[in-house]
């Protein structure tokens, strides 16, 4: 709310500098009460400053579209980020939390959603990919954004044309063969980057179900080589340390021992040491069986009536 003398729509001037009201922005305030550190309600704060053409882009206007696992953090959790206002030629006061960007706006790339406009999702997703916050964070906004079905890589390559000549689009190119459309969490991305850009090994699946040769499902691990027979899997949310979760993990790794396949676990913390990791998945990939299709007790094929998820389309069809 602005400032309201009447004190009808808005706060008297003597109200906004007491204790029931801090500010959110030049001019505006908001009751001492609300949270200022939601995703959403950051998001909020930050849009009413938006001019008449403006957006919310990046994190900010993937997480209002339903990317959950986007919480405006840094990756380590610590700082927040900006929220990022393409504002393009409006002159807006700078403001702690608040970003802007005068790039260029098509109207057909603004979507309003409960009253707040946002870039469409590819926008928002080439925004991260061009300016990430870290050297492949951009990866795992693509990802989780992918994950909400939000944006396919068909639509992020179909989008590249729009954005020739623009800051970053090298990024775009150079990430797209990186993206997954069926990681579920940002460590499962960093995981697999490890796998890919540090250890320098073949491209994996991600969570991909792997089925005995009787259609038994054996499990579906963060990350599986097909070729050398290798899963790996991410066990880093409290919630895998409860005993009812802690055996249904220990029963899958079992399940997929037992069928031939190599696993290896990483564990909160174990990501950023990426050298290390790297030497660990190597050591295991070097230990798998890399038997013959042909002789597996284990495959890809998934009984009859089991319906595939693993591509934004699928879940977009289903």
């Amino acid at each position: 709310m602005r400032i309201d003398p009447a004190g009808e729509v808005g706060p008297t001037p003597g109200k906004a500098r007491g204790p029931g009201w801090r500010r959110s922005g030049p001019g505006l305030y908001v009751p001492s009460w609300v949270d200022a550190h939601t995703p959403e309600q950051r998001i909020v704060e930050a849009a009413a400053r938006l001019p008449e053409r403006g957006a919310i882009t990046g994190w900010a206007g993937l997480r209002w579209l339903g990317a959950g696992w986007l919480d405006g953090r840094t990756p380590d959790g610590r700082e927040e980020r900006d929220v990022v206002l393409l504002a393009m030629n409006a002159d807006l006061r700078p403001f702690p939390g608040h970003a802007f960007s005068a790039e260029r706006l098509s109207p057909a790339d603004v979507v309003v959603v409960d009253g707040v406009p946002v870039t469409v999702p590819v926008r928002s997703v080439c925004f991260e990919l061009r300016y990430p916050v870290g050297d492949r964070e951009g990866i795992v906004a693509a990802d989780m954004a992918a994950f909400a079905n939000l944006v396919s890589r068909s639509e992020i390559d179909a989008y590249l044309p729009y954005l020739s000549g623009w800051t970053g689009v090298q990024r775009v190119r150079d990430a797209l063969p990186l993206i997954s459309e069926n990681s579920w969490s940002p460590p499962e991305t960093r995981m697999r980057l490890v796998w890919l850009l540090d250890a320098h090994l073949p491209m994996v699946l991600c969570n991909q179900p792997v089925f005995d040769r009787r259609g038994r499902h054996l499990g579906t691990p963060d990350l599986l080589d097909p070729v050398a027979g290798v899963a790996g899997e991410y066990d880093g949310a409290a919630w895998h340390l409860g005993p009812t979760n802690r055996r249904r993990d220990v029963r899958r790794e079992d399940h997929l021992r037992g069928a031939g396949l190599e696993t290896f676990t990483v564990v909160a913390g174990q990501v950023a040491s990426r050298e290390a990791l790297a030497a660990r998945m190597r050591r295991t990939r070097a230990r798998a069986r890399w038997e013959d299709p042909s002789a597996r007790a284990w495959t890809l094929t998934p009984p009859r009536g089991w319906h595939p998820r693993l591509t934004v389309a699928d879940r977009r069809a289903s």
